[in-house]
């Protein structure tokens, strides 16, 4: 299943030791080589001032009330994990990173992306068009197949294979029929009862 990664902003982090909220989702902790989310920066009276994660592999569940964890003791901090301490050291913010084509298009930035929750993977991000292409499409929505590089600069994307999403007007369902217009003509000179 699908879900916007914004959606897990400031999301709850709930232990089943005390039966209650420990933490709350800070940011993505994503390894730019696979965008495979590692683990999730976390906030939090319980937290304090330390740099403190959730690694994916510690979460139980993700359910209506946030994300399930056994307890606080499942969390970690800077230098306990060596490879995490390799992705946070780069510093990798997919939101807000430019988007060009192959042939050096400016297509956006990264405004949200979507993940399978299954396996905490980016499977699409979502570009906001610059302000000139907004006209005709404000979003795109790039699926990971079609990412070439992604690099300190840009994420650069195949050229001409990007799914377009354009926002359409909502249509309502049934037809309705003016009360005030009749379906037939009236002749000049009479009044409609």
């Amino acid at each position: 299943m699908l879900i916007v990664g914004s959606r897990l902003d400031n999301m709850p982090v709930m232990s089943l030791q005390t039966g209650g909220e420990i933490a709350r989702i800070s940011e993505a902790v994503i390894n730019p080589a696979n965008l495979e989310i590692v683990a999730y920066r976390l906030t939090g009276p319980l937290i304090g001032n330390h740099n403190t994660y959730v690694l994916i592999n510690d979460i139980r569940e993700l359910s209506e009330v946030g994300f399930i964890v056994d307890s606080a003791d499942e969390f970690i901090n800077d230098g306990d994990v060596i490879a995490i301490d390799n992705i946070i050291d780069r510093q990798f913010n997919l939101v807000g990173k430019p988007v060009i084509s192959r042939l050096h298009k400016k297509l956006g930035k990264v405004i949200d992306y979507n993940i399978d929750i299954d396996s905490f993977t980016v499977i699409q991000i979502i570009v906001k068009r610059s302000l000139l292409h907004s006209f005709s499409e404000t979003e795109l929505i790039v699926h990971r197949s079609q990412i070439i590089e992604i690099n300190d600069r840009a994420i650069i994307i195949e050229d001409g294979t990007v799914i377009e999403e354009k926002i359409e007007r909502a249509t309502l369902s049934g037809s309705y029929t003016n009360p005030f217009r009749n379906s037939k003509p009236a002749p000049e000179g009479t009044v409609n009862a």
